[in-house]
This record gives C-alpha cells, sequence and structure tokens, in this order.
C-alpha cells in the first residue's frame, strides 16, 4: 500500500515537473526560464528520492545527490551568463583594436 502511494507521488511530482518544462521552453523571461529550470531539478530529486523509497533502490539515493550538484552549477552558470555585461563579437569579425589576418600578413 505504501508503495503504490510513494509511486503515485513520484508521477504526481513527475507529472508537475514536465508542466514545467512547458515554462523553460516558452518562457517569456529569463528569470522564468531560470526558476523552471530550477524546478525541474527540484522536482527530478523528489521524483528520484520518493523512486529509491518505494522500490528499495539504494542508488537512486546516489543519482539525486548528483542532479542536486548539476541543478546548482547550472543555476551559477546561468547566473554568470546574465551578469555579463553584452553579447561578444562574432567569430567572423574581428574584436575591436585586433587588426585581422590583413594586418597579420603585413608583417
Amino acid at each position: 500500500m505504501m508503495t503504490e502511494f510513494l509511486l503515485g507521488a513520484a508521477a504526481f511530482v513527475l507529472g508537475t515537473v514536465a508542466l514545467g518544462l512547458l515554462r523553460v521552453l516558452r518562457g517569456p523571461a529569463d528569470a522564468d526560464r531560470l526558476l523552471a529550470a530550477q524546478l525541474l531539478g527540484t522536482g527530478g530529486v523528489a521524483t528520484l528520492l520518493l523512486f529509491g523509497v518505494a522500490t528499495g533502490e539504494a542508488a537512486a539515493g546516489d543519482l539525486a545527490l548528483v542532479l542536486t550538484l548539476l541543478a546548482a552549477f547550472a543555476a551559477v552558470g546561468f547566473a554568470t551568463g546574465l551578469a555579463r555585461p553584452g553579447p561578444s563579437a562574432p567569430a567572423d569579425h574581428p574584436a575591436a583594436g585586433d587588426s585581422g589576418p590583413a594586418g597579420r600578413d603585413a608583417e
């Protein structure tokens, strides 16, 4: 009886994570996408822990810890990307002050 309840709770959390994935794909702002990505990480951890307890699989707890670390690193990377002042120069255009390949040929 308890196993069915835990698996049902895991399925419910997995459903909410699927709805959060829609927000990641359609989010109107970057902050919405970041929060939805955090929801994916948190929901994935909760689903793994519920599944691990229901089935007695100890490796699910280890996998949940790894997913927690990945979600934290993803949030830091996303926030670092937002903190940058602007887009960098495209690869086919030289940066300001760089003479480009023509300047090197003249040397």
